[in-house]
């Protein structure tokens, strides 16, 4: 069963490597392809390495709190500001894609295990994971909303060189994301809390990430801002989890 992980993995990066080399229809279901290849790495890992509470707590948590949460965006504006989703990502419920909740699923699990690994309180690595994952939004919304996948009624103030996102849409995905691994957190107990050799697909998945992220936009998408917001701020938490990886390997 240590095998699935890196094959989901696999099939992963490779759709992801195709994703800038397509367009139109195809590169929307690329997209689509890409989180729910996510998805069940992220769920089926934290089944095999921490049983089916962690597994069902995750769920819980990333999948059914990521709905809640964007089903208030749609229908209010908070946390997120008012934005509206395209019918491009298959089909809504609510006014949200189902697909979108999955996306948050796939990456609170690998940024989870990246805070075990640089802080020893579970309150700081809640709010470790949670500036993980929010930070990964530098690259998502930019990308996302350069394809027309959602739009912003309201965009503004924005970052330098990012527009159409509002920073207050950042700031919620920082506020969502504190909830979410704390709710995480409690939910699991003690079985999210400790390092496990088997993790290793995992973190390859949020080095992958973050490095496939910072070549696209700067390279491929056409988005050198996001590219650079992106790299500084999800690499404050990325980098130094690759040095310390580097200087005390740990066996798959």
């Amino acid at each position: 069963m240590r095998v699935l992980p890196w094959a989901l993995l696999g099939a992963l990066v490779l759709t992801q490597i195709c994703y800038p080399l397509t367009e139109g229809g195809l590169r929307a279901g690329l997209t689509v392809l890409t989180v729910v290849l996510g998805y069940l790495l992220s769920v089926a890992h934290a089944l095999l390495t921490r049983g089916a509470r962690t597994a069902a707590a995750l769920i819980a948590t990333a999948t059914l709190g990521g709905f809640a949460v964007e089903a208030l965006g749609v229908a209010t504006g908070f946390p997120f500001g008012t934005y509206v989703y395209s019918g491009q990502l298959g089909p809504k419920l609510l006014g949200v894609p189902l697909i979108i909740p999955l996306a948050w699923t796939w990456m609170a699990w690998p940024a989870w295990l990246a805070a075990l690994r640089l802080a020893r309180s579970r309150p700081a690595r809640i709010a470790l994971a949670a500036a993980g994952l929010a930070a990964w939004d530098l690259f998502l919304d930019p990308q996302m909303v350069a394809e027309g996948y959602w739009t912003w009624e309201s965009p503004t103030p924005a970052l330098p060189g990012v527009p159409g996102i509002p920073i207050g849409n950042y700031l919620g995905w920082l506020g969502f994301a504190v909830v979410l691994m704390a709710g995480l957190a409690a939910a699991t107990g003690a079985r999210a809390d400790t390092v496990r050799p088997g993790d290793t697909p995992m973190l390859v998945l949020w080095w992958w990430t973050y490095a496939s992220s910072v070549l696209a936009h700067a390279v491929f998408l056409g988005l050198p801002a996001s590219a650079l917001w992106g790299g500084v701020l999800m690499g404050a938490v990325v980098l130094p989890l690759a040095a310390r990886r580097a200087r005390r390997p740990v066996p798959a």
